[in-house]
């Protein structure tokens, strides 16, 4: 899926930047090659060092692949715009002939005006965004994103409104972990500090929405184990995610299981907190149909849950929301899209998700909560202006149609 883009991302930079430079044949050979291994290190990485999911590469490695890679990205994107912009003025400047070739049968046109749009605009990207200030503009802001990638998440303070919560839970606080993706990049002391965040909020709950491993349990034993000291009062849950899947999903889930996290995997949990009950329901990932597993069913996840009281569902991918919300759900959450990754980016991860990306939406009545993920895959670690969370959403008893705190709606 990512080896087609990569390769038109390399050709459009090479015949674009690299082919009209100045430099010699050597120089630009030399160019070509470090554009491409820059452009396909998820090829590289798929053939040679371990797999695409999880490479066995160090953690600065990846770093260093993200950064390369990701400043590509955005420096593709803005010779685009100035080749756009350059097609423009071209297209003025023929327009304008055509209209002024004859001047005696047009209006008088300032001469200072017409080189501005001939000749100065079409100027204007060479030296403002030329070759050299094309790569110094993305170089800085990638490098942030990347350190911001790797940064331990922030606590962010959810509330929702559910109707049919219980009286006696309401201010209940459920702490939501999506996207771990522990992976090399992402590793046993990143996994701590984590943990030790969650554990400081004293949640009542805790939950894990999907996508928290990347690689095979041989590779990430101990960071794994790190979350055997997650503590809730209720428990600690999750759901699946589209990772796990690539990693050895059943071997995987055992492991969670002996590490004290309850798997809802097309189920529901009935626990019962001060004397009142509250369902917590899990779906698979629709990625398991690839490995002959079983695709998400919520009418089976649900099957035997109490209808009077409030039912939480964690589901990975928030595009299933539209058809969760009819199927009696009071809250969904949800992950998978990282926050859309930075400005600009976030519009495309929309269109794969029925438009959720991050916080709060209402979907045919129903609350769904998209984390921005506490971490994110190794292969495009960026984070530019949505910065990584720990959601700790307190739930509130309260009429139909009340607002969560902190709603994009």
């Amino acid at each position: 899926m990512l080896y087609l883009p990569a390769a038109l991302l390399f050709l459009y930079l090479f015949f674009r930047l690299v082919l009209p430079s100045g430099l010699s044949r050597v120089g630009k050979a030399a160019a070509a090659v470090a554009l491409f291994l820059a452009s396909q290190e998820h090829l590289l990485n798929g053939l040679f060092f371990g797999g695409l999911s999880a490479p066995d590469l160090p953690a600065w490695v990846l770093m260093l692949q993200g950064w390369l890679f990701t400043s590509l990205l955005f420096l593709f994107v803005l010779v685009l715009v100035r080749d756009v912009f350059c097609l423009g003025v071209r297209l003025v400047r023929l327009a304008r002939r055509a209209l002024w070739r004859d001047k005696r049968q047009g209006p008088a046109f300032s001469v200072g005006r017409r080189r501005f749009l001939t000749s100065g605009l079409a100027a204007a990207p060479a030296s403002v965004l030329g070759r050299a200030s094309l790569a110094g503009l993305v170089l800085a802001p990638t490098a942030y994103g990347v350190y911001e990638a790797v940064a331990v998440p922030q606590v962010r303070q959810r509330e929702v409104v559910l109707p049919r919560l219980p009286e006696a839970l309401d201010g209940l606080r459920l702490a939501q972990i999506s996207d771990l993706h522990m992976s090399p990049l992402l590793g046993k002391d990143w996994v701590r500090a984590v943990v030790d965040r969650v554990n400081a909020q004293a949640a009542d709950v805790v939950v894990l929405t999907g996508d928290i491993v990347d690689g095979l349990p041989a590779a990430h034993a101990e960071s794994a184990a790190e979350l055997r000291r997650l503590r809730a009062r209720h428990g600690v849950l999750a759901c699946a995610g589209n990772h796990e899947y690539y990693s050895g999903f059943k071997a995987w889930t055992e492991i969670f299981s002996d590490l004290g996290i309850t798997m809802l995997l097309n189920g529901h949990q009935v626990l019962g907190i001060r004397g009142r009950e509250l369902v917590l329901a899990g779906v698979t990932d629709p990625v398991a149909a690839r490995f002959g597993l079983p695709e998400p069913d919520l009418a089976t996840a649900l099957a035997g849950a109490p209808d009077r009281t409030a039912r939480i569902l964690l589901d990975h991918r928030p595009g299933n929301a539209p058809r969760n919300a009819r199927q009696d759900v009071d809250l969904q959450l949800s992950g998978h899209t990282h926050g859309g990754h930075a400005p600009g980016l976030s519009a495309l991860v929309a269109l794969f998700n029925h438009g959720y990306v991050r916080g709060w939406y209402r979907v045919e009545g129903m609350p769904l909560y998209v984390s921005s993920g506490a971490g994110l895959w190794n292969g495009f670690p960026l984070r530019v202006d949505v910065p990584s969370e720990i959601a700790l959403v307190t739930l509130r008893r309260g009429p139909a149609g009340a607002a969560p705190a902190g709603s994009r709606m």
